[in-house]
């Protein structure tokens, strides 16, 4: 699912344009943010192979924490233009990709599906009390929390998806993290794909943490920089997704980014969504450097991939997930 992130505010570019990105600071000079250790080049000559952003992009790891950040990692206006052009929701109705989208994120056949497959975006969590999601996006995932049982509202900068989540009723923030100011405190906030999108995730951790009640919960899904298929699909893996995410976490760089930020009681695990797998197999095969790939949001060859790589390849997933090298990193943390 594409949310938008709400660390990134909006500005206004052309999608003919082309957003022009410049190094935060050479990699030969550059610390890692975590730890502030030398950096060495991991991947080189990624392109984006959803949105057909422009330009060549390099990952970077580090040798004391591991943790890995592309650059050229863009400066927050630079950012701004990206999202405003390639990624934000834009009022999208009415298309087959919409409709079908739609009418099966709501159906028992998507509960069942997350059931078997794997639950990304913790939809299949059942609780009580204050629930925010960042990156609401035009609400999807608020229904499904409200329905089962949270109190819900969402921080969204996309003015155009906001507004559609307040048509269906939801309390919906547009303001930057670092300057929303709850009025209570809550029990739950959930980063589904986000977190790897910041410019700074310890920062972004640290805000969590501060509009979270005691002993509040965060929960998070994103990319496992230690996965099978990151080897498997090469340049091609649909979770480089250049130049959106920034930093990709494994297991270990997430906990210790965690703890930093004052949280405990960490559980990780990890699966791989047959979607994931899906749109890597279509980046291989359809991905063309500076152009939009069409195929990832052709329904019936997604649906195809997924069905065969659930039914099929399962016990590769299932062996790539126990063996740490699984698709999805889940986790769990309490502030303490």
């Amino acid at each position: 699912m594409e949310r938008t992130i709400p660390e990134v505010e909006q500005s206004i570019s052309s999608a003919a344009s082309e957003p022009a990105l410049s190094f935060v600071a050479a990699p030969s000079e550059s610390r890692c943010i975590l730890c502030r250790a030398a950096l060495e080049m991991s991947v080189g000559g990624l392109s984006d192979t959803r949105f057909g952003v422009p330009g060549s992009y390099d990952i970077y790891r580090c040798t004391r924490c591991d943790l890995e950040q592309m650059f050229p990692r863009p400066s927050m206006s630079e950012l701004k233009t990206l999202y405003e052009t390639y990624y934000n929701f834009g009022g999208e109705k009415g298309t087959r990709y919409t409709r079908w989208r739609d009418h099966f994120f709501l159906s028992f056949l998507n509960r069942l599906w997350s059931v078997l497959d794997g639950d990304i975006s913790f939809y299949q969590q059942r609780g009580t009390g204050r629930l925010m999601d960042i990156g609401c996006n035009e609400g999807r995932g608020l229904r499904i929390y409200a329905r089962n049982g949270f109190q819900v509202e969402g921080l969204e900068l996309n003015e155009t998806a906001a507004a559609v989540a307040r048509e269906s009723g939801f309390s919906v923030h547009t303001c930057l993290l670092p300057d929303f100011v709850p009025g209570r405190p809550y029990n739950v906030v959930v980063l589904s794909n986000v977190l790897e999108h910041s410019l700074d995730p310890r920062q972004m951790l640290g805000n969590v943490h501060r509009i979270l009640a005691g002993g509040g919960q965060v929960w998070i899904s994103c990319p496992n920089s230690e996965s099978w298929f990151r080897q498997v699909f090469g340049r091609s893996w649909i979770n480089w997704h250049v130049p959106f995410h920034i930093f990709h976490f494994s297991g270990v760089t997430l906990r210790r980014t965690l703890e930093e930020a004052g949280y405990a009681q960490i559980e990780v695990r990890q699966i791989t969504p047959a979607l994931w797998f899906a749109q890597s197999l279509i980046a291989y095969f359809f991905a063309t450097k500076g152009k939009k790939n069409r195929q990832l949001r052709n329904p019936f060859l997604t649906l195809f991939i997924m069905l065969f790589a659930r039914f099929v390849l399962f016990p590769v997933l299932w062996l790539a997930n126990k063996c740490g090298r699984g698709d999805c990193l889940l986790t769990v943390a309490t502030k303490a």
